[in-house]
């Protein structure tokens, strides 16, 4: 065994070992574990040191669940289709198969440094026909089973990138990818009626175990309420405006109405003499995304001239359209309580509007309200509900409306139907045709994939159509039905749509007779761990938990919940601000290899920060684990020939080195656990050199432990120890319970609160035994000083004063 720690070539050693005989072998007779990262898109830009975070983490759990017994899936693919691939192909002037081709060969080089056990005969390329001709029959299913639809509907458009954005990705009224302003446009859609999973998607997060953060993410995204629906009547017309309310027993409340600009009532509703300025104002409104419609402090706002009648008390209210109400929750439509809403109040003062407080505060008396009151109350100004409480109300008013024919009890939620269309190239194709005599019709499932055409023209068009709608040879074809001539949808799908079921894929990827045969889908899903970051929390998880949900229905899936378990890691920043090519502050894993190793570099992302919090990056702090791994290699090198029998207190402190790495990788809190390495290695030194040497078993323990965190030092010491088999075979240690009894402990000395010496005293000495002896100690440092207090904390510290 050579003295000195050569990383560089015990790391090339056991990556060409692994390659030939990898630790992951696959064995029914073990209980399964599934363990999967969020697979990336091939960026142009490669992996850097923040990618490599949360795939080490996967990776230790990997090894750890290896050494455990358990037969482990850990696969890795590419998330290839979709609105970033084909940026970065159009920036550099490749086309998109090319650029994402060369993409994915150098992540994947990146990601063979990492040494992580994928099992790369599992590969899925989203991009791939043989894997998105399922992606397609997914669609077919939903299609058939009327999930996909079509619709004409306002959405946001970026005349740059010249396609659809989600309101995501449209912040201060700019596309977050190209800066340019955001407009609306009216364009024919698929979408996914996702809204008939609402309930199963809120009320099974209670089977998972997830963080209760993303748990509230998907809740609030859902966003579940109860109210009543409540028409008003326009005057001097048979119009009525219907509106959705969680507040009904405010009714009484009620001065004014406020319609969303895209509400397809206004342009009948307007009086003439308004006609102009609130044309003006929808336009205007269609100019801005819906996020910042709905942060903007600044009410704004327009008369459309007409009135409608408030339903519980006779009352004639102005109708007014304001960009601060959204078409697509509730009816586009919202019933106004200035006394009892802060955006109503606020709108209210501003054009001078009345304020009628129907909740009074219990205990006080009614005054001129300086600011919206939202809390509980007693019910006022309004007839036969006075004196209610108002929460109490809240239930029962839409019971007693519905009795009187005034309005019915709802629910409503804040989710809406997924757009599922995307007005470029690089996408899947949507398998429909459209037919004048049978309208849309599916492709027939034998004829899937419906493959992507090559072509040299791939930028996006002005028309708002795909790039494939110029393509005839394509897009003119024969009706499935009727046999007559039809045309190709030309949309594609989103990036979303194959990423939403590819953790099904990867249990039977070669599969070409079904999506995943039920067999395997038994034997390895759902997926045990799922990790990933935390800004997929609620898109990705709430489509990927529909398509789930969706596919169990139909007996593709046995299951309806794809991951049991989830873990977000925190983002890892350079100088406070979030990696990116364009601010020059990407910190590549390519350097940090070369000059430390892999397993240095493994360690320091576990140990920057707790995993689950965001972390700024520095380089320095690899030097230490460097250190770490150095001092290992050491130890061992030191003690391996020695013929050491271990005493009490190394067995006892072998057992905890056990018992704290197991409980802390159990609870993924991996900076502890590789600070408890550091800590209990250097303990085992210094026991060792008192004790002249540490036995081998120690040595096994500590090389084990290691191994999910540093495998190549790990299976290099462990071959140094004279076994033949991998480190990987040696199984997890086990705590011996009763070798963590102690009957001594050590304890801190302190004369008058600094550190001054340890001792070791028996765990059941009383107090004045412990402080005679403290005092003999610390002879040398009281002499000629006064004590004045003794203080004792039982197994911890003594601490005298002195004066």
């Amino acid at each position: 065994m050579n003295q000195r720690y050569d990383f560089r070539e015990i790391e090339k050693k056991w990556r060409a070992e692994w390659e030939k005989n990898p630790i992951n072998k696959e064995d029914d007779l073990k209980p399964k574990f599934y363990c999967l990262d969020m697979f990336p898109y091939p960026s142009g830009t490669g992996l850097h040191v923040g990618h490599w975070r949360g795939y080490v983490l996967s990776d230790v759990v990997s090894r750890y669940k290896v050494l455990q017994g358990y037969q482990v899936l850990h696969p890795m693919g590419w998330d290839a289709f979709g609105l970033p691939a084909e940026n970065f192909a159009i920036k550099n002037n490749i086309h998109p198969s090319i650029a994402t081709a060369n993409n994915i060969a150098n992540v994947k080089r990146q990601l063979h440094e990492i040494s992580a056990i994928y099992d790369w005969d599992r590969e899925v390329d989203t991009t791939d026909p043989n894997y998105y001709k399922w992606t397609q029959w997914i669609f077919v299913q939903m299609f058939k089973h009327g999930l996909a639809y079509e619709k004409e509907m306002p959405l946001n458009w970026c005349p740059s990138c010249k396609c659809v954005l989600a309101n995501e990705e449209a912040t201060n009224g700019t596309c977050e990818r190209c800066g340019a302003t955001v407009t609306k446009k009216n364009l024919r859609q698929w979408m996914l009626k996702i809204t008939a999973y609402a309930d199963r998607l809120l009320e099974d997060l209670k089977t998972l175990d997830w963080s209760d953060k993303v748990k509230k993410m998907q809740s609030d995204w859902i966003g579940k309420s109860y109210g009543a629906e409540v028409d008003f009547k326009v005057v001097g017309s048979d119009k009525k405006i219907t509106v959705y309310t969680t507040r009904p027993d405010t009714l009484h409340g009620c001065t004014f109405m406020v319609l969303a600009p895209e509400y397809k009532d206004i342009p009948e509703l307007t009086t003439p003499e308004c006609k102009e300025a609130v044309e003006k104002y929808c336009f205007d409104a269609s100019t801005k995304s819906s996020v910042d419609r709905m942060t903007n402090k600044e009410k704004t706002g327009v008369f459309t001239g007409a009135y409608c009648v408030n339903p519980v008390n006779g009352k004639e209210i102005p109708v007014w359209v304001a960009d601060y109400v959204l078409a697509d929750y509730g009816t586009g439509a919202v019933m106004c309580v200035p006394a009892h809403d802060e955006r109503d109040f606020e709108f209210a003062k501003k054009f001078d509007l009345p304020i009628v407080q129907v909740i009074l505060p219990e205990g006080e008396e009614e005054k001129e309200l300086t600011e919206a009151y939202t809390g509980d109350g007693v019910i006022i100004n309004s007839g036969d509900w006075n004196g209610m409480k108002a929460f109490e109300a809240k239930e029962k008013v839409p019971h007693i409306m519905e009795e009187k024919g005034l309005g019915k009890k709802t629910v409503n939620y804040k989710l809406r139907d997924w757009v599922f269309s995307r007005q470029r190239y690089w996408g899947e194709p949507i398998p429909i045709v459209h037919c004048e005599h049978c309208g849309a019709v599916a492709v027939p499932e034998d004829q899937l994939p419906v493959l992507l055409p090559q072509v040299e023209s791939y930028k996006p068009t002005d028309t708002g159509e795909s790039p494939l709608a110029h393509i005839d040879e394509w897009v003119n074809t024969t009706c499935p039905k009727c046999g007559g001539p039809a045309k190709r949808e030309t949309n594609t799908m989103p990036q979303w749509a194959g990423s939403s079921w590819y953790f099904l894929r990867y249990v039977d990827n070669h599969n070409d007779k079904e999506l995943a045969s039920q067999e395997m889908l038994k034997k390895w899903a759902p997926v045990d761990l799922y990790v990933g970051g935390i800004e997929h929390a609620v898109l990705h998880l709430l489509y990927a938990r529909f398509y789930t949900k969706f596919l169990y229905d139909i007996g593709a899936v046995p299951f309806e919940e794809p991951f049991q378990r989830l873990f977000n890691q925190g983002m890892i920043t350079k100088n406070g601000s979030k990696m990116s090519k364009s601010l020059g502050n990407v910190v590549s894993p390519d350097d940090l290899v070369q000059n430390y190793g892999c397993d240095s570099l493994r360690m320091y992302e576990l140990f920057v920060g707790p995993p689950e919090m965001d972390c700024d990056w520095d380089d320095s702090g690899i030097d230490g684990v460097f250190r770490f791994l150095n001092r290992v290699w050491k130890l061992v090198y030191n003690n391996k020939d020695l013929n050491v029998t271990a005493s009490k207190d190394m067995e006892y402190l072998r057992n905890k080195l056990v018992y704290d790495i197991t409980n802390r990788l159990e609870a993924l809190t991996m900076n502890t656990v590789v600070s408890g390495f550091m800590e209990y290695t250097n303990k085992i030194i210094d026991l060792g050199k008192k004790e002249g040497g540490v036995d081998k078993q120690t040595l096994e323990t500590l090389v084990v432990l290691l191994a999910p965190f540093a495998p190549h030092i790990a299976e290099e010491l462990w071959k140094e120890l004279g076994h033949a088999e991998s480190v990987f075979d040696a199984g997890w240690p086990e705590v011996d319970e009763s070798k963590l009894v102690q009957d001594t402990v050590e304890i801190a000395l302190q004369v008058s609160g600094k550190f001054r010496d340890t001792m070791v005293v028996s765990v059941d000495a009383d107090k004045d035994s412990v402080l005679a002896q403290a005092k003999e100690v610390l002879a040398s440092r009281l002499e000629g000083k006064t004590i004045v207090k003794e203080i004792y904390v039982p197994g911890k510290i003594v601490n005298i004063i002195a004066k």
